[in-house]
């Protein structure tokens, strides 16, 4: 297939992924059009990795996006990752040009966790 032109961009969560292509997996069983070999395992890997629910996710990156230091991309990799330490949220932000204080871990991993329940 080629792509002649991209007409939007957005992030998103393995967990709205997930809901995504199984939405469409759906649709093209109905209709009796065969599911492509490269999309089952696209599908596999986003139904194995994908910890919560698609609506979670998106709420838990809208929660994080309001805290001060944080970017979209980091917010996306916390809800696919779902981060369950300290050093765990470290391993994401080692990039980064700063570092966040016990305070600021601790409010992410709350949020986190309350994505879990």
């Amino acid at each position: 297939m080629i792509v002649k032109e991209v007409l939007n961009e957005e992030l998103l969560t393995l967990a709205e992924v997930k809901d995504i292509l199984t939405r469409i997996a759906d649709e093209r069983r109905e209709k009796g059009i065969e599911v492509a070999y490269s999309f089952r395992k696209a599908l596999h890997h986003a139904e194995q990795f994908s910890k919560i629910s698609g609506e979670k996710s998106r709420e838990l990156v809208s929660k994080l996006l309001e805290l001060e230091k944080m970017k979209p991309v980091i917010a996306v990799r916390i809800a696919d990752i779902l981060p369950q330490s300290r050093d765990e949220l470290r391993s994401i932000y080692a990039k980064e040009k700063y570092t966040l204080s016990n305070e600021e871990l601790d409010q992410i991993l709350d949020y986190v966790f309350e994505a879990m329940e």
